[in-house]
């Protein structure tokens, strides 16, 4: 049974701060740190890339970093964010002709594999064969690149079919989710959410944290 999990994005966090603003989610009740990974290729935008993860690693001990690859070609990354202390390899299936071998490389690097599609992706771009073998499947609610975007609920019926296929795997969205906009998610079957200002601008993190949880955990219990 898939449990609540929320995934601060520190896409939202001061970058200045990246290590501190790490740890203070942390003790604020953060499970994941969402860190995404942009090549300006793949999406229009540059932000960290494996030396940046290695000292967020470093700072912090046992940290868990839900690595979200907007990148082209994402299997020449592989072994450079697992060396930087990677947990999860999430990349796009626009961006991987052939996800089998990319999932298997993952794998090997002993990170979980997760499978990304976009707002304009079906699910049924996840076969079954992929959807089995990814250890977490990403549904995108906003356009990747950016963050601050405005969330698309068109995108939520993906999150419900994947869930009715997947029934015990981790299904994340990430994209303007927010205390707002988070009943949706958790109603369709989404168990790992990612939010950025939502978390990183509020006053109290930590009550936020706890209140996105509360969602995710009483859709769950339905």
């Amino acid at each position: 049974m898939p449990r609540a999990i929320i995934s601060p994005s520190v896409l939202a966090s001061d970058f200045g701060q990246l290590t501190a603003e790490c740890k203070r989610m942390i003790k604020n009740g953060a499970e994941w740190l969402h860190m995404d990974v942009m090549d300006g290729h793949f999406v229009p935008n540059i932000t960290m890339g494996a030396p940046v993860l290695s000292c967020v690693s470093k700072g912090v001990p046992g940290i868990f970093m839900d690595c979200h690859m907007m990148v082209a070609h994402p299997e020449k990354w592989v072994d450079d964010i697992a060396d930087a202390g990677g947990s999860l390899y999430c990349f796009h299936i626009e961006a991987a002709p052939d996800p089998i071998p990319i999932i298997h490389a993952i794998h090997e690097r002993k990170m979980k594999a997760g499978v990304a599609i976009s707002p304009d992706t079906p699910s049924s771009a996840i076969t079954d064969e992929i959807g089995e073998l990814a250890d977490m499947l990403l549904v995108m609610t906003v356009y990747p690149g950016r963050g601050g975007q405005k969330f698309l609920e068109r995108c939520i019926p993906k999150v419900a079919e994947l869930r009715a296929r997947f029934p015990d795997k981790d299904i994340e969205v990430d994209g303007g989710v927010g205390p707002k906009t988070i009943q949706p998610c958790a109603n369709a079957g989404s168990n790992v959410i990612v939010a950025g200002t939502a978390i990183f601008g509020a006053q109290n993190p930590e009550e936020v944290i706890k209140g996105l949880k509360a969602v995710v955990e009483a859709a769950l219990a339905r």
